[in-house]
């Protein structure tokens, strides 16, 4: 595994493209973006489990129900969400950008991410299209830019694999920065690889790794109306396709987890306002789903959040949360450590409170990367969940965010 430049346009046969069309009021934020492969490619999707979904899911959900996509289009400034005429909007932008690219529409995939109940305008993009088909290259920053909104920080990355002799390759850009919170999928993730794999393994692969990755991502607790993660897996590598869980599947998943957890820790260090990556490695839990619910209950509590914020060492809030998580945890068993690049110190031992130094710990906490980590000394799983501090600053921005 290598990790490579290139984001989503490292594979062979895909291209992108990003351009301000005037979605958005401000002419140097790019609002439309386009993904395309130069082969048909199999396809999968995971959605935000939301009841109010933005009409780009609906029409994305039809249009993969064949497993099958060439294209993503996405715009920013407007999620598309609780309009009259959101499905009708959704689905002329699959048919604007299919006819420029002389590709089926029913290969298209549609996503928009943005403001909640503004009626979208299509007239920016039928007059955006041609230029966005004419950008198309193998520069991915376009088409990552495009997708933002409150983000600060690009986010892409790309791998090289070796498949039954065969080099592969495989890249992702995201966008979110708020309304994040674990229920699949909590932002927009575009994923391509050359690699040649079936659609029945492709979507159970992206199926397998969400549950361990963008699932156990949370910046402050609202789970988003239009997010997804795609992927589209064209097989221009020419590897013996993948149609089973082999070892072959095994090193395509390590690929793909690689391309995920990046991103994860992307979007948690780039929540609105946030200062601080947190990462809460939790392990000695007694099951799977125990060491989940404690890791995200911890990472989702805004009293902990903000004691990273204040780089205060108040261990007894992550023990409030691991209370409140509904899981069966045998308090007296836990220990708690913080850890940064200045070093790590225990804080909790069997539940109870032990003598550390409070200037150790604020100097620890300081740091821009911060790992808590929770032992419950219960049995042997672990998993790991990420979020970010909580700051006056997420106020600011969700306080006008629509004005």
């Amino acid at each position: 595994m290598k990790l490579i430049n290139g984001g989503v346009c490292a594979p062979k046969g895909f291209l992108s493209s990003g351009i301000h069309c005037g979605i958005r009021k401000n002419k140097s934020k790019k609002d439309l973006a386009l993904i395309y492969s130069e082969t048909i490619a199999n396809a999968a999707s995971v959605y935000t489990l939301n009841e109010v979904k933005g009409a780009p899911i609906i029409v994305t959900k039809e249009h993969l129900k064949d497993g099958k996509a060439q294209a993503i289009i996405c715009n920013s400034g407007n999620a598309n969400t609780c309009n009259a005429n959101g499905i009708e909007i959704a689905k002329q932008m699959s048919n604007i950008i299919a006819s420029e690219l002389k590709i089926s529409p029913k290969d298209v995939i549609v996503a928009s991410t943005g403001v909640i109940g503004n009626p979208l305008d299509i007239t920016p993009i039928v007059n955006g299209a041609n230029n966005l088909v004419h950008s198309l290259g193998k520069n991915s920053i376009d088409s990552a830019e495009a997708i933002m909104t409150t983000d600060t920080k690009v986010k892409e990355i790309a791998v090289e694999f070796e498949i039954d002799g065969k080099i592969c390759h495989m890249g992702g850009i995201a966008k979110g920065s708020g309304m994040i919170h674990p229920d699949m999928a909590t932002m927009l993730v575009f994923i391509t690889t050359d690699c040649n794999i079936s659609q029945e393994m492709l979507q159970k692969a992206l199926s397998t790794d969400i549950n361990e990755t963008f699932n156990m991502v949370s910046v402050d607790g609202d789970t988003s109306t239009n997010d997804m993660v795609s992927i589209m897996a064209n097989g221009l590598a020419e590897n013996k396709e993948i149609t089973q869980d082999d070892d072959n599947f095994k090193t395509f998943m390590k690929a793909l987890n690689t391309i995920t957890v990046y991103l994860c820790r992307c979007i948690a260090g780039d929540g609105e306002g946030a200062t601080k990556l947190l990462e809460c490695k939790v392990s000695g839990a007694k099951s799977i789903t125990t060491a989940k619910n404690v890791a995200k209950s911890i990472i989702c509590s805004s009293l902990v959040k903000t004691a990273m914020f204040g780089a205060d060492a108040n261990w007894g809030r992550i023990l409030c949360a691991i209370g409140y998580s509904k899981e069966n945890v045998a308090i007296d068993k836990i220990d708690v450590y913080f850890k940064s690049d200045k070093g790590e110190i225990l804080v909790c031992k069997n539940g109870a409170g032990v003598a550390f130094s409070e200037e150790k710990a604020k100097e620890i906490l300081l740091e821009k990367e911060i790992e808590i980590i929770v032992n419950l000394n219960d049995g042997d799983n672990s998993t790991t969940a990420w979020g970010c501090d909580l700051t006056y600053d997420y106020v600011k921005i969700n306080g006008d965010y629509r004005t």
